[in-house]
């Protein structure tokens, strides 16, 4: 029998809602985020397998109970392997049921870590994660060593105060810098803010987070507006993995900013403080600074570089990121945020 695989265009509602029923058979909810949706059609042009991508992830896998056992979700991954090199993504990501790791594994996807016995995040590279693990250990040093995951969109006096307190408990700081450029600012600049905003600190020793702490492969919610649900989902996977990291390096503390306002990032410090001190490694949970009895916030930077108000914006960042602002190289990322809809996000 040939069946067609195509594209279901978020216009397609027929389509859509035969992959949605599918999917329920399963267990499984359609994601809210994906950008790309493949089905497999019957000669009566009804969905029987389907299975989506975000960025660098496979996800939301389903076949009809009719025609399991036929080879067909085979086809879809095919399929979905083969959109994802067209579009220049070699190192993908997979989402899946724990039921159905061996299946993938067969497939060629490894297994990275694996959350409360409902979900195994895979990957299509022998050893990619191992090979991350190996090349930090490298920097692993005596002592206390302690993390510090930071995206700093811009880097601001708050991100500067954050950063020396964790250095000042600790003989070393593992400063993860969110390479994931979903950011207004540039991840190539955030991280040379980064750098020069922490050039007194002699014990942080900066690293890229790639594609293994907070990125679109292990944490969409931390860029993307999610249920509750799903948001406690990435944050427990990505906490998973960042136990192995810290097992890598000896990281026995793990510093966070206090967050009064971006739920996503609220909910991760509260599983973080749950889940980190069971892998004993110690959650510090730091006051956010204030200036003038105000909390020093990323969104209110970007807020004052939309609006032009640089008196708000030096009072806030250190001079290193002053420096850079207004200078010629900063005007591509200037004109960005002006032309911004929303500035006050995470």
């Amino acid at each position: 029998m040939a069946y067609t695989i195509s594209r279901v265009y978020p216009d397609d509602k027929r389509a859509l809602a035969q992959v949605d029923a599918l999917l329920e058979q399963e267990g499984i909810q359609r994601d809210g985020n994906l950008d790309y949706v493949a089905a497999m059609f019957d000669e009566d042009y009804r969905v029987i397998a389907t299975g989506s991508c975000f960025g660098n992830t496979l996800r939301c896998f389903a076949v009809s109970r009719e025609h399991q056992g036929e080879g067909l979700l085979n086809q879809i991954i095919t399929h979905l392997i083969e959109f994802q090199q067209e579009r220049g993504n070699f190192q993908l990501f997979l989402y899946t049921k724990i039921n159905s790791a061996k299946f993938f594994g067969d497939l060629g996807f490894y297994e990275i870590a694996r959350v409360d016995g409902t979900l195994v995040f895979m990957e299509n590279r022998r050893g990619g994660f191992e090979s991350y693990l190996k090349r930090l250990a490298k920097t692993k040093t005596e002592g206390k060593s302690a993390a510090l995951v930071m995206n700093a969109n811009p880097f601001t006096l708050g991100h500067q105060y954050l950063c020396e307190t964790a250095s000042a408990g600790c003989d070393s700081l593992h400063l993860f810098v969110v390479s994931e450029d979903a950011s207004l600012v540039p991840f190539a600049v955030r991280k040379q803010l980064i750098k020069a905003g922490t050039a007194h600190l002699p014990n942080v020793i900066l690293h890229d987070s790639g594609p293994y702490i907070i990125s679109s492969a292990t944490f969409p919610s931390y860029f993307l507006k999610d249920e509750t649900k799903v948001i406690e989902g990435h944050a427990r996977l990505d906490l998973e993995i960042f136990k192995k990291i810290a097992a890598a390096l000896n990281i026995s503390a793990r510093y966070v900013g206090e967050e009064p306002t971006s739920q996503v990032t609220g909910l991760y410090n509260q599983i973080m403080a749950e889940e980190l001190p069971k892998a004993g490694i110690e959650c510090r949970v730091i006051p956010r600074k204030k200036i003038g009895g105000q909390v020093i916030s990323a969104s209110t930077v970007r807020k004052a570089l939309q609006d032009g108000d640089w008196e708000t914006f030096r009072r806030l960042v250190p001079e290193t990121t002053a420096a850079w602002f207004e200078s010629p190289e900063a005007v591509p990322v200037l004109e960005r945020i002006r032309q911004a809809n929303n500035v006050i996000h995470y």
